[in-house]
């Protein structure tokens, strides 16, 4: 059985992280995190869905860039927000 690769990974692009110290727009905001993510299109990092603003989904969602990668040490999986699946 062959599967579909999910359509959304046309949309990864070689990124550098914008905040590598953190959420961007909780760097601004002075709010904390638990996780961290990497936009996979811009280079955004943002917090996850377990942090309480969860800037990462925001940003998939407003900026319509849906691949994000874990950017937390010793991880490697990326999320599609589109699907709410690893990908």
């Amino acid at each position: 059985m062959s599967t579909i690769p999910d359509p959304h990974l046309q949309l990864v692009r070689p990124v550098t992280p914008r905040t590598p110290e953190g959420c961007e727009e909780c760097l601004k905001e002075g709010s904390p995190w638990v996780h961290l993510r990497l936009c996979l299109t811009c280079g955004r990092v943002g917090c996850c869905d377990s942090s309480p603003r969860r800037h990462a989904r925001w940003h998939a969602q407003s900026a319509g860039h849906p691949i994000v990668q874990s950017f937390e040490p010793g991880e490697d999986w990326r999320w599609c927000y589109v699907h709410e699946a690893l990908v």
